[in-house]
């Protein structure tokens, strides 16, 4: 029986849908005959315990550029659709977690992936840090002293914000970098918060690992391999995308956390691993799903999408 899925994103005429891991998530569910309405966090509100969204049917089709066709916006009581997708981008921000407390007043009578409340509990660089034992040394500060002792001891160094995505901001900082000292000028007058200091992992010139977890199992896997002169390998910094296979030190990793995930509701989940290193747990909006289908992988929209459907039977 088709479903009404909700779909909460950026704006929809936006994207890149030869990358965007939320378009390939509505093709499938419209393929499979569910209805699709689409909003942005903006249009929120609850009132007296409602929550309700703007929101537009829409339809879509795999052609750049025509990738959508909306109707008219009408306001909807979200308790009254089946499935919201949580799906827009970070900055993992109040305006994030806002969303995720109104979501988690209608979850799980309406079907919310990833789970808000956990999503809200889990922000990648801090919610890896349960598994230290999977990770490269990491600290989490602000204070300086505490900073440049670890860079003492470990040489190499890459700061980032702790709420940062996409690449930005990561810097890697060498044992005697004369620039230390102004990068974190720029860092303390940039970011409230703390940021995320770790061991420089020399193999990332061989590629970051992003390994798709679905209801905590391995599903697939794409090596994102960095540009000349540049640590990021990210694919919205110009890293490149090349086909993988997992060793067995990655699979370890995903059957570690993998109970972890599907206790906490997060059916699906990127992770970041670098030279058999775990850096990242994604789960605010994990991308990939496209690069490795193209890369001649699994079509994993469909294996989310019957995680969802298990979820929603259940």
């Amino acid at each position: 029986m088709g479903l009404t899925v909700a779909v909460q994103m950026d704006p929809i005429e936006r994207i890149n849908i030869a990358g965007d891991t939320t378009f390939a998530l509505m093709l499938e569910a419209q393929a499979r005959g569910h209805d699709l309405l689409y909003y942005t966090p903006d249009t929120l509100s609850m009132r007296d315990g409602m929550i309700t969204a703007k929101a537009h049917p829409v339809r879509v089709r795999d052609v750049a550029g025509e990738h959508a066709s909306l109707g008219e916006p009408e306001r909807i009581d979200l308790s009254r659709v089946d499935v919201i997708l949580l799906r827009q981008d970070p900055p993992f921000d109040l305006a994030y977690i806002t969303t995720t407390h109104m979501l988690e007043r209608l979850h799980p009578r309406t079907l919310v992936i990833n789970d808000p409340a956990h999503v809200r509990n889990a922000p990648e660089k801090l919610f890896v840090t349960e598994f230290p034992h999977l990770m490269p040394p990491t600290l989490i500060t602000r204070d300086r002293d505490d900073i440049e002792a670890f860079r003492r001891e470990m040489g190499e160094i890459v700061m980032k914000p702790l709420y940062g995505h996409g690449g930005a901001a990561v810097l890697r900082v060498a044992r005697d970098d004369p620039n230390f000292g102004s990068l974190y000028d720029l860092f303390a007058a940039t970011f409230r918060e703390p940021w995320v200091i770790q061991r420089f992992l020399p193999q990332v010139k061989a590629g970051d690992k992003r390994i798709i977890l679905v209801d905590g199992e391995a599903a697939g896997a794409v090596n994102r391999v960095p540009a000349e002169n540049d640590i990021r390998s990210n694919m919205v910094r110009g890293g490149a995308a090349k086909p993988t296979d997992l060793t067995a030190r990655e699979r370890e990793i995903c059957e570690t956390i993998g109970p972890a995930l599907r206790e906490r509701g997060l059916v699906l989940v990127g992770i970041d691993v670098i030279d058999g290193l775990l850096t990242e747990i994604n789960v605010t909006s994990p991308t990939g799903i496209r690069a490795i289908k193209r890369l001649g992988g699994p079509d994993l929209a469909v294996s989310v999408w019957d995680a969802i459907e298990r979820r929603r039977s259940a």
